[in-house]
């Protein structure tokens, strides 16, 4: 049999590194996408081809699934959770075909194990839904790949639509959609061209700290954490990575009441306040970031800007006036120079 799966790449408007700490996230869809081609086979072997620049042919033994530090690692991983699982699989051969600019922040692993797993799901008749789909994803990543995130972008590559956002509580797993139709605003992203790896570095090193905060603090995540005067008990870099956990919650619930009162200049307040953020307490941002960033905010038709996903390169959200996305993007791209593109609107 053969099957096909895609999953669109995200932004995430505010809500950056809670989710590992179960924290509130509020990302949404992008119009570029990941698209997985299988076709089974009657052996056991599993060929893997992309069309991403840099990529080699990749052929694998089912029965001998183990990482191997490249792009395929991102497809093997959802075929050990299935088969970990008990779902009956074999081998394939799968095309990977995406626009999703790769480490730049928009979710391009996850929504390659979202495409394969809903590939299989496919090709071998499973018996899994979306959001199974995500969790598979998310275990992949983390168990097989290596790479601590959390579970937001597997969520809303799996569960998200375009034109709204995904409100996550990733502490229980509740997800809500919120309509952004109706602010009058537009996003645009700016790719830094700055790559980064999160199963390598400082995202991962980020995540130990938030859990040593937490075990300092007596508390299961840093969602828990009630109070920040308890910050005093502290070490100064572990305060700050928690105030900054702490502040970014409170700025998803303001988010998700500014798009609901049609707010669009609060909300490009409240994506200011988060790269503040993000740059001083968490000291996820880079210098070259940090100039896209103000250029965007000096914008006369840009309500707010900010780094969007894990940091340390990766891309820029704009929000502006509505109609203005591209314009706006165009001229901060061509302030800052360097190997700045913009990826969205496409």
């Amino acid at each position: 049999m053969d099957g096909d799966g895609a999953a669109h790449g995200r932004v995430n408007l505010v809500g950056e590194h809670t989710d590992y700490n179960g924290g509130l996230v509020l990302p949404t869809l992008i119009a570029q996408r990941t698209v997985v081609a299988i076709r089974t086979r009657t052996d056991r072997v599993i060929a893997l081809r992309s069309n991403a620049e840099g990529t080699q042919h990749v052929e694998a033994t089912f029965d001998a699934r183990t990482p191997r530090r490249d792009w395929s690692d991102h497809i093997i991983g959802v075929v050990d959770v299935l088969a970990r699982r008990g779902h009956e699989l074999r081998g394939f051969d799968a095309l990977v075909r995406s626009d999703v600019p790769m480490g730049a922040g928009l979710a391009s692993s996850a929504a390659l194990a979202v495409a394969t797993a809903r590939a299989l799901r496919e090709a071998f008749g499973l018996a899994i839904d979306d959001r199974q789909i995500a969790l598979v994803a998310h275990e992949s990543e983390v168990g097989f790949v290596g790479a601590r995130v959390g579970t937001m972008d597997q969520l809303v590559c799996s569960l998200g639509r375009e034109g709204e956002a995904l409100f996550i509580d990733t502490r229980d797993g509740a997800t809500r959609t919120v309509p952004l139709g109706d602010l009058d605003a537009e996003i645009a992203v700016i790719d830094s061209g700055i790559r980064h790896d999160h199963a390598t570095g400082g995202y991962n090193e980020r995540r130990a700290e938030c859990e040593k905060a937490a075990r300092a603090l007596g508390v299961a995540t840093l969602r828990d954490v009630a109070d920040a005067t308890d910050l005093g008990r502290l070490e100064p870099t572990l305060a700050r990575r928690v105030r900054h956990v702490l502040t970014e919650n409170a700025r998803v619930l303001a988010a998700l009441n500014a798009i609901e009162g049609e707010e669009a200049p609060t909300l490009g307040a409240i994506l200011n306040d988060a790269h503040a953020s993000l740059r001083d307490d968490f000291e996820v941002s880079l210098p070259e970031i940090d100039a896209i960033v103000a250029a965007a905010q000096r914008d006369e038709r840009v309500y707010g800007a900010r780094l969007t996903g894990g940091g340390f390169g990766g891309s820029v959200l704009l929000l502006t006036r509505d109609g203005e996305a591209r314009a706006a993007a165009d001229r901060v791209v061509a302030e800052c120079g360097g190997s700045a593109r913009v990826v969205v609107p496409a």
